[in-house]
């Protein structure tokens, strides 16, 4: 197969030593790339009850075959463990240029296990690697300054995927940030580089892969190219990134405020217009995208002249979710998690839990140490800074929503997460098949791995000619069948790597993939592709203590809310689990993938470990 090297970095920290480690042919058919082919070789090191910020747990960079390509929107890496915030599998991904970099290096990805005795940085140029000192850079805190330190001792081409405080601290929901505030943001694998000292790695190189089919892959990028232009959503992007989306939203009640209790608040205060009326903005692109998705704040202080973002989970974050509607706030809460490397959603919903707990009564003013109220933005980012500080009651917020249910004696269903994870900015009411795909995705309570506020909403075209049918988003009927195509589906992307945001045809990607391999796929290849990623994930959890009783939601976003698009409705979750289980042939009792179903999708060894 072509588009790969055949090739992972192995580096154990432990013992300073580096080599390859070759991937075989049959391992590249059956996983593809990316979060599927990072979880096959994180199985290997997979063991009930492992501490994930153990040294054994590794962490996984892997790009995908796409990756390298002229076609547009794949400069996307996967960064993948198990996840310091939630115990089971852990994936995030980042864009900008470190992934186009970072196969450049001549490698398909990077494995690091072990843990260094002082911090290190590790540096891959052109397929050699180098375990360098980072005490200097250790406590310099700001990713920004230690990113431009990095690039003035090695190459200014480079691409440093660092931690921030948050990962040095390891804080539970710390993320891995590379060049221009791209962010690996979910999952604490930020905290997982952090409790291996390493504090950042570095890629640049020339290397490329060669193409099956040169001529026919320019034909086809014309053809992605075209596809892109002429979607709807691109221009929107373009003016107001992702949070062009946020009137939308409001009006099908899938913006969360005031921690999941209303859906209805004054949209026009944090829209994408709004920004664009406060603040002279920029739009930034990955390396080959054309659109451009990311937003850049210019001259917003005199002492922070340039803030990369805010995007619309951060802005429903820390806007409508806690009720805060200055967006002065708002961006300053987002360049503090960039700069500190702390994931957005995780924080915003951690704060705005304190608030609920605080109006409540659960949480006092003298355990808080202050007021916390809705919509107080100064509050907010102080409550930020003592996160990042690890004090006070930023402390507690800082292990997430279920840690702080179980220390303050709250209610756990009003604690806002899936497996851990906290719930993103997609209300699970909104659309009965994201509240399924919540409750059974891979990584917990995730709106990529099943992303029906795009795949379900009304009027959208997507291109899934495989067999799914559309059906009213608010209908729980056959949503169990559908979710089982549609997490499958969004597999696919994190394994080729592509983005999320791209409009491309299922038949479409089956070809550049043809193209790029010299292998023949189809469409329902993909499909099978995804299917076996989904199960190897779920095997993954099911040996780390996932249960069928974790597929659930909490009580704060099953309750009906008496407003907006989604008043009276509950997600109907019982009726589709069951539904998805049948369709998955997952055992009810156990919440495992039948033992068929693994031998049927190859996972030989996943077959023999939970059917022991």
């Amino acid at each position: 197969m072509k588009g790969y090297f055949g090739k992972f970095l192995k580096i154990d920290l432990t013992g300073g030593q580096a080599e390859d480690l070759l991937i075989h042919e049959d391992d590249r058919k059956m996983f593809i790339g990316g979060s599927t082919l990072a979880a096959s070789i994180i199985y290997n090191y997979v063991k009930p009850k492992m501490d994930p910020l153990a040294p054994e747990n590794p962490i996984v960079f892997a790009t995908g075959p796409f990756v390298g390509s002229n076609i547009p929107m794949v400069s996307r890496a996967a960064i993948c463990g198990v996840s310091p915030a939630t115990g089971i599998w852990g994936e995030a991904t980042t864009g900008g240029k470190f992934p186009l970099r970072l196969k450049a290096t001549g490698y398909d990805g990077i494995l690091i296990t072990g843990r260094a005795e002082k911090p290190v940085y590790v540096y891959v140029k052109d397929g050699h690697a180098q375990i360098r000192d980072a005490a200097h850079l250790w406590g310099t805190g700001d990713f920004y300054e230690t990113q431009e330190k990095i690039k003035a001792e090695v190459d200014d081409r480079a691409s440093a995927a660092c931690i921030g405080a948050g990962g040095e601290k390891q804080i539970h929901f710390a993320s891995i940030m590379n060049d221009e505030g791209r962010a690996a943001g979910r999952c604490g694998m930020g905290a997982l580089m952090g409790s291996k000292n390493l504090k950042a790695v570095v890629v640049s190189g020339n290397e490329k892969t060669e193409v099956a089919d040169r001529e026919g892959l320019k034909a086809l990028v014309t053809e992605a190219r075209d596809s892109i232009g002429s979607n709807a959503y691109t221009n929107a992007y373009r003016l107001y990134g992702t949070n062009f989306y946020m009137d939308l939203a409001m009006r099908l009640g899938d913006v969360p405020a005031k921690y999941f209790t209303r859906s209805v608040f004054p949209a026009s205060k944090v829209h994408g217009p709004a920004f664009r009326s406060r603040y002279r903005m920029s739009g930034s692109a990955c390396s080959g995208c054309p659109i451009g998705c990311g937003r850049v704040v210019l001259d917003f202080t005199e002492r922070i002249p340039r803030v990369d973002g805010p995007e619309y989970e951060t802005v429903a974050a820390f806007g409508p979710l806690c009720m805060n509607f200055d967006i002065d706030t708002v961006v300053m809460a987002n360049h503090l998690c960039n700069a500190y490397g702390i994931d957005t959603i995780s924080a915003g919903v951690s704060i705005a839990f304190a608030m609920y707990l605080y109006e409540k009564g659960t949480l006092t003013r003298e355990q808080a140490g202050m007021e916390i109220r809705w919509g107080d933005g100064a509050t907010l980012l102080k409550l930020i800074d003592l996160m990042i500080k690890q004090e006070g009651i930023g402390a507690l917020l800082s292990k997430g929503v279920r840690e702080m249910a179980k220390q303050l004696g709250a209610d756990p269903e009003a604690a806002a997460h899936v497996k851990g994870l906290e719930i993103p900015m997609h209300d699970p009411r909104a659309y009965q098949g994201a509240a399924l795909a919540y409750a059974v995705g891979p990584r917990g309570a995730c709106h990529l791995k099943g992303a029906f506020y795009s795949l379900d909403a009304p009027g959208t075209e997507v291109g899934l000619d495989v067999g799914i049918s559309f059906t009213d988003k608010n209908n729980p009927d056959q949503k169990g069948a559908f979710a089982a195509k549609v997490l499958s589906f969004c597999e696919i992307y994190n394994s080729l790597t592509l983005c999320q945001f791209s409009p491309l045809r299922v038949s479409l990607i089956a070809k550049i993939l043809s193209a790029i391999t010299g292998e023949n796929f189809a469409a329902m290849d993909l499909l099978s592709f995804g299917e076996r990623s989904l199960n190897l994930k779920r095997a993954i959890n099911n040996i780390l203590g996932v249960t069928r009783k974790d597929d659930t939601l909490p009580g704060i976003v099953r309750t009906p809310l008496s407003e907006g698009a989604t008043a009276g409705i509950a997600p109907a979750l019982e009726m589709m689990l069951k539904e998805f289980y049948a369709v998955c042939d997952w055992d009810w009792d156990t919440g495992k993938p039948t033992k068929k179903k693994l031998l049927e999708l190859g996972l030989s060894r996943a077959a023999r470990d939970l059917y022991k």
